[in-house]
Protein backbone atom coordinates (compact mmCIF):
# COMPACT_ATOMS: atom_id res chain seq x y z
CA UNK A 1 0.00 0.00 0.00
CA UNK A 2 1.82 3.63 -0.96
CA UNK A 3 2.25 5.72 1.61
CA UNK A 4 0.12 8.31 1.00
CA UNK A 5 -3.17 6.13 1.24
CA UNK A 6 -1.25 5.07 4.61
CA UNK A 7 -1.54 8.37 5.90
CA UNK A 8 -4.99 9.31 4.52
CA UNK A 9 -6.05 6.31 6.54
CA UNK A 10 -4.49 7.71 9.68
CA UNK A 11 -6.91 11.15 9.47
CA UNK A 12 -9.66 8.65 8.56
CA UNK A 13 -8.48 7.10 11.74
CA UNK A 14 -9.45 3.68 10.70
CA UNK A 15 -7.45 0.89 12.01
CA UNK A 16 -6.25 -0.22 8.85
CA UNK A 17 -4.07 2.18 9.29
CA UNK A 18 -2.10 0.42 12.01
CA UNK A 19 -2.69 -2.66 9.93
CA UNK A 20 -1.14 -1.26 7.28
CA UNK A 21 1.84 0.32 8.58
CA UNK A 22 2.35 -2.38 10.57
CA UNK A 23 2.66 -4.42 7.31
CA UNK A 24 4.45 -2.55 5.63
CA UNK A 25 7.37 -1.17 8.28
CA UNK A 26 7.50 -4.09 10.59
CA UNK A 27 10.66 -5.16 10.00
CA UNK A 28 12.23 -2.01 9.04
CA UNK A 29 10.99 -0.69 12.16
CA UNK A 30 12.03 -3.73 14.14
CA UNK A 31 15.87 -3.80 12.69
CA UNK A 32 16.21 -0.29 14.00
CA UNK A 33 15.07 -1.08 17.92
CA UNK A 34 17.03 -4.22 17.14
CA UNK A 35 20.60 -1.95 16.59
CA UNK A 36 20.41 0.14 19.57
CA UNK A 37 18.70 -2.62 21.61
CA UNK A 38 19.94 -6.01 20.89
CA UNK A 39 16.72 -7.58 22.72
CA UNK A 40 14.06 -9.18 20.83
CA UNK A 41 11.24 -8.38 23.57
CA UNK A 42 12.53 -4.97 23.65
CA UNK A 43 12.33 -4.65 20.55
CA UNK A 44 8.94 -5.83 19.70
CA UNK A 45 7.76 -3.56 22.20
CA UNK A 46 9.42 -0.56 20.89
CA UNK A 47 8.10 -1.55 17.70
CA UNK A 48 4.34 -1.76 18.95
CA UNK A 49 5.19 1.74 20.89
CA UNK A 50 6.23 3.00 17.75
CA UNK A 51 2.34 2.20 16.33
CA UNK A 52 0.68 4.03 19.51
CA UNK A 53 2.44 7.07 18.92
CA UNK A 54 2.31 7.42 15.05
CA UNK A 55 -1.36 7.30 15.74
CA UNK A 56 -1.27 9.97 17.96
CA UNK A 57 0.72 11.84 16.44
CA UNK A 58 0.19 11.70 12.43
CA UNK A 59 -3.41 14.43 12.84
CA UNK A 60 -2.37 16.67 12.65
CA UNK A 61 0.83 16.18 11.62
CA UNK A 62 1.33 15.01 8.15
CA UNK A 63 4.97 13.30 7.60
CA UNK A 64 6.31 13.55 4.12
CA UNK A 65 8.51 10.75 3.89
CA UNK A 66 6.26 7.76 6.38
CA UNK A 67 9.31 5.93 6.59
CA UNK A 68 11.49 8.26 8.10
CA UNK A 69 8.68 9.49 10.61
CA UNK A 70 8.24 5.77 11.66
CA UNK A 71 12.20 5.46 11.55
CA UNK A 72 12.29 8.69 14.04
CA UNK A 73 9.81 6.98 16.35
CA UNK A 74 11.52 3.99 16.79
CA UNK A 75 15.16 4.88 17.08
CA UNK A 76 14.07 7.44 19.74
CA UNK A 77 11.53 4.58 21.88
CA UNK A 78 14.71 2.47 21.14
CA UNK A 79 16.72 4.96 22.64
CA UNK A 80 14.82 5.68 25.46
CA UNK A 81 14.38 2.29 26.13
CA UNK A 82 18.17 1.64 25.99
CA UNK A 83 18.70 4.30 28.44
CA UNK A 84 16.28 3.08 31.34
CA UNK A 85 17.55 0.04 30.87
CA UNK A 86 21.21 0.93 31.56
CA UNK A 87 20.80 3.35 34.06
CA UNK A 88 21.63 1.05 36.66
CA UNK A 89 24.29 -0.62 35.17
CA UNK A 90 26.16 1.81 33.34
CA UNK A 91 27.36 -0.85 30.91
CA UNK A 92 29.78 0.85 28.46
CA UNK A 93 30.33 -2.19 26.50
CA UNK A 94 27.30 -1.52 23.68
CA UNK A 95 28.42 2.12 23.81
CA UNK A 96 31.97 1.53 22.96
CA UNK A 97 30.61 -0.68 20.01
CA UNK A 98 28.60 2.11 18.82
CA UNK A 99 31.85 4.29 19.25
CA UNK A 100 33.89 1.54 17.52
CA UNK A 101 31.68 1.69 14.53
CA UNK A 102 31.61 5.52 14.36
CA UNK A 103 35.25 5.08 13.79
CA UNK A 104 35.16 3.10 11.13
CA UNK A 105 32.68 5.27 9.52
CA UNK A 106 35.10 8.16 10.25
CA UNK A 107 37.86 5.72 8.38
CA UNK A 108 35.84 5.13 5.50
CA UNK A 109 35.16 8.69 4.91
CA UNK A 110 38.32 9.78 5.23
CA UNK A 111 39.58 7.30 3.24
CA UNK A 112 37.33 8.13 0.60
CA UNK A 113 37.76 11.69 0.97
CA UNK A 114 41.67 11.00 0.13
CA UNK A 115 40.74 9.32 -2.60
CA UNK A 116 39.11 11.67 -4.48
CA UNK A 117 41.32 14.06 -3.93
CA UNK A 118 44.50 11.89 -5.34
CA UNK A 119 41.58 11.68 -8.18
CA UNK A 120 41.01 14.98 -8.72
CA UNK A 121 45.05 15.51 -8.58
CA UNK A 122 45.61 12.57 -11.14
CA UNK A 123 42.46 14.37 -13.34
CA UNK A 124 44.74 17.74 -12.96
CA UNK A 125 48.03 16.58 -14.06
CA UNK A 126 46.41 14.23 -17.59
CA UNK A 127 44.49 17.68 -17.84
CA UNK A 128 47.88 19.48 -18.15
CA UNK A 129 49.52 17.01 -20.28
CA UNK A 130 46.81 16.93 -22.58
CA UNK A 131 46.68 20.66 -22.92
CA UNK A 132 50.57 20.45 -23.49
CA UNK A 133 50.19 17.70 -26.75
CA UNK A 134 47.48 20.00 -27.68
CA UNK A 135 49.81 22.87 -28.18
CA UNK A 136 52.52 20.81 -29.38
CA UNK A 137 49.93 19.75 -32.24
CA UNK A 138 48.85 23.49 -32.61
CA UNK A 139 52.17 24.43 -33.09
CA UNK A 140 52.79 21.29 -35.98
CA UNK A 141 49.88 22.29 -37.79
CA UNK A 142 51.05 26.39 -38.10
CA UNK A 143 53.88 24.80 -39.49
CA UNK A 144 52.26 22.54 -41.84
CA UNK A 145 50.52 25.50 -43.29
CA UNK A 146 53.43 27.84 -43.55
CA UNK A 147 55.10 24.91 -45.65
CA UNK A 148 51.99 24.29 -47.76
CA UNK A 149 51.23 28.02 -47.99
CA UNK A 150 54.73 27.87 -49.11
CA UNK A 151 54.72 25.49 -51.47
CA UNK A 152 51.33 26.36 -53.16
CA UNK A 153 53.49 30.04 -53.77
CA UNK A 154 56.01 28.03 -55.35
CA UNK A 155 53.67 25.71 -57.59
CA UNK A 156 51.46 29.16 -58.76
CA UNK A 157 55.08 31.04 -59.64
CA UNK A 158 54.16 33.30 -56.88
CA UNK A 159 57.36 32.89 -54.96
CA UNK A 160 60.58 31.45 -56.33
CA UNK A 161 61.91 27.88 -54.58
CA UNK A 162 64.94 27.82 -52.71
CA UNK A 163 66.01 24.62 -50.61
CA UNK A 164 68.20 24.86 -47.25
CA UNK A 165 69.68 21.45 -48.25
CA UNK A 166 70.45 21.79 -51.69
CA UNK A 167 73.30 24.13 -53.05
CA UNK A 168 71.88 25.63 -56.37
CA UNK A 169 74.16 28.28 -56.83
CA UNK A 170 71.37 30.63 -56.99
CA UNK A 171 71.48 33.94 -54.51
Amino acid sequence: MEDTVIINLYFDRSEKAIQATEEKYSKYCFSIAWNVLYDKEDSDECVNDTWLAAWNSIPPRKPAILSAFLGKITRNLAIDCFRRKKAAKRSTEHILELCKELEEIEDVTAYSLNDEIQRKEILEKQRDLLVKKMEDLQEDIAYIDRTQSYYDDVLSGKTKYTSNLIDTGEE
